[in-house]
């Protein structure tokens, strides 16, 4: 790669974005001592702020929070998928917990091709994956946390008897309507004023669920009569994981689903399991940043640090066009990695991580990058001499480029926005940390309207399996098959500095997630933004990957930028082979913890759009 100091003055003559850590931000930044709530509701980040009020660990707070957001069904359900980084103050380890669902019984790539799709759809019974969400958070609970699951389903199950409908929410079942009618179970739910012209739930009316009320109350009984019977709270959480995974609400989830078309067995939920695992991580500049394997993308994030760590990043400045540029290019690297080595780590082939995320490789990797112009073509590498392996599927490398690739400058303004909007389908996110030390940063999803609700349960299933490929040739990792989890894009961060909790972040968004939290680390390491700032802060999003869901395609050169960026910076991008789509917003909105260690205090940040909302004490 040429001189960047030379590229920043032929390219755009050092004029960047001020990035003055003295900006003033929309919103304040949250300032706690005892402790820090975040997540994607206003009703649920006070879910958080009740648990801790009640003396509950950052854990317990954590779980309240995704069972409110679970029973809000806008961008996820009891159905869909949890992952989570946590950080034991105790052992000083950073933990991943692994809740994403696998491919069901029958779920196999001769199934789908016969049914004539060339990807599991996009809706439906046949883009469900099993339940994960509701064993990550009784196994967290269990694990971690110190309250019983009664305390901390508490504000799920009284939203689930009935909350005040929020806008977003009535205007996302509005306008999926026609989808949720074809399901009876989703119908009778989803909405409640068929006939009428708005036939969602209304702003402001009390949206009630009783068959997901009864479900909630199942999983609380099972633990009272375990507690009763004298056994332990892990083993009385356990006894309500087993309800829901092996018995009578077990039974009516896969009933509710095979009535509709569902392949969920009863074997496929009790043989399911969560596991607690060791997270990846990689060290950038004496920051130890932490992320999950490759059954989700945050590796990426991981790959694109270690090229990052061998440039100049602050002397690029700030969202300069040579800052975007060489950025895009990295990212470019790193997603076609993802886009052909990821997948789920439990079953065979086993993915070239350690090449993947090696010093090395990134060495070589960072070479590839062109100075002048974008570049189009950039493949997969071949990590496996760096773990001292050979590649047994670089035969298909040769032919990768064929694989979805779309035309960016070809895309009329729906045809854009309808692509945007595939690649940063919504999630929501969760931050909890407390004066203890215990931190959890947890990205879930899945369920989302317009879902299928499986049967009296009122639990709305995943759409994961849309993420899995068909053809080996394409990524021999993530191929569908039966007990096979899906790459997501779910992709929570946690990093550590000098061996302690130093950022907890998350973003909602799909594709674009590693890309916003990318740029959100950069802005408070490199560019000195406290953690609202960062939040706030304008993002850029490249299309040059693989769409996870869908149709898979890749759009070359097509970059989102922030309406901020100047006209003298949006220039030298075009002629650089970019097709430039300026907007208000440009990531989902990302929630985030900066720990404070001179003062011993929380500072807690939230994107300034969206409904995310925290509350710390």
């Amino acid at each position: 790669m040429k001189s960047i100091s030379l590229m920043i003055l032929v390219i755009c003559l050092g004029v960047s974005v001020s990035s003055s850590s003295g900006q003033r931000t929309e919103k304040p930044v949250l300032h706690g001592r005892e402790w820090v709530a975040i997540t994607g509701k206003p009703l649920a980040a006070t879910a958080g702020a009740m648990i801790f009020a009640k003396g509950g660990n950052a854990v317990d707070a954590a779980c309240a929070m995704l069972g409110a957001v679970c029973t809000m069904h806008d961008v996820l359900s009891w159905g869909g998928e949890t992952q989570a980084l946590i950080y034991n103050p105790k052992t000083g380890k950073v933990i991943g917990l692994n809740a994403l669902g696998v491919a069901p019984s029958g779920a196999t790539v001769q199934l789908y091709k016969d049914k004539g799709y060339a990807y599991p759809p996009e809706f439906g019974v046949l883009s469900a994956v099993t339940p994960g969400t509701p064993g990550g958070l009784l196994t967290m609970l269990a694990e971690f946390g110190t309250m019983s699951l009664a305390e901390v389903l508490a504000p799920a199950l009284r939203m689930a008897e009935g909350y005040a409908m929020d806008k977003e929410t009535a205007d996302r079942i509005e306008k999926d309507k026609d989808k949720i009618k074809a399901w009876p179970y989703s119908r009778a739910v989803l909405l409640p004023h068929l006939g009428e012209t708005f036939e969602a739930p209304r702003p402001g009316e009390i949206f009630r669920q009783p068959d997901l009320a009864a479900m909630l109350g199942q999983l609380i009984e099972a633990e009272r009569k375990a507690l009763a019977a004298g056994q332990s709270r892990k083993d009385a959480i356990r006894a309500a994981y087993d309800r829901f995974y092996k018995g009578d609400i077990a039974r009516e989830f896969v009933r509710g689903s095979r009535e509709q078309g569902g392949l969920i067995t009863m074997d496929d939920l009790a043989s399911w399991k969560v596991h607690l695992e060791e997270p990846v991580s990689a060290s950038y500049k004496g920051i130890e940043v932490f992320k999950l394997t490759s059954w989700v993308q945050g590796p990426v994030m991981l790959q694109a640090l270690n090229m990052l760590e061998t440039l100049d990043v602050k002397s690029l400045g700030y969202n300069s066009a040579a800052y975007i540029h060489t950025l895009y290019q990295v990212m470019n690297l790193a997603f076609a990695d993802r886009d052909f080595y990821y997948g789920d780590p439990y079953c065979p082939p086993e993915e070239p991580l350690r090449g993947l995320l090696s010093k090395a490789y990134a060495q070589e990797r960072v070479r590839l990058i062109r100075d002048d112009r974008n570049d189009p073509d950039i493949k997969p590498g071949d990590p496996y001499p760096f773990e001292g392996r050979t590649n047994p599927y670089r035969a298909y490398l040769d032919r990768w480029l064929d694989w979805g690739r779309g035309d960016a400058a070809g895309l009329d303004a729906r045809q854009s926005a309808e692509v945007e909007a595939s690649f940063r389908a919504g999630t929501t996110s969760i931050q909890a940390a407390d004066k203890e030390g215990w931190v959890v940063s947890v990205t879930p999803s899945g369920g989302w309207v317009p879902c299928v609700i499986a049967g009296r349960t009122g639990v709305g299933m995943s759409q994961r399996a849309q993420s899995f490929v068909l053809d080996e040739r394409q990524n021999p990792f993530n191929v569908i098959a039966p007990g096979q989890r899906p790459r997501s894009t779910l992709t929570p961060g946690l990093a550590l500095k000098e061996g302690r909790p130093y950022l907890s972040f998350a973003v909602q968004g799909g594709d674009t997630q590693d890309q916003n939290l990318l740029q959100f680390f950069l802005n408070v390491v490199e560019f000195g933004m406290n953690v609202q700032q960062a939040c706030e802060a304008p993002n850029f999003n490249s299309y040059q990957m693989h769409n996870s869901f869908a149709d898979h395609k890749t759009f070359p050169g097509k970059l989102d930028i922030n309406e901020s960026v100047p006209p003298e910076i949006r220039d030298p991008l075009k002629t650089m082979g970019y097709v430039l789509s300026v907007k208000r917003y440009t990531s989902g909105p990302i929630n985030a913890i900066f720990f404070d260690r001179a003062h011993g205090t929380f500072w807690g940040g939230s994107s300034n759009y969206g409904e995310d909302y925290g509350i710390a004490w």
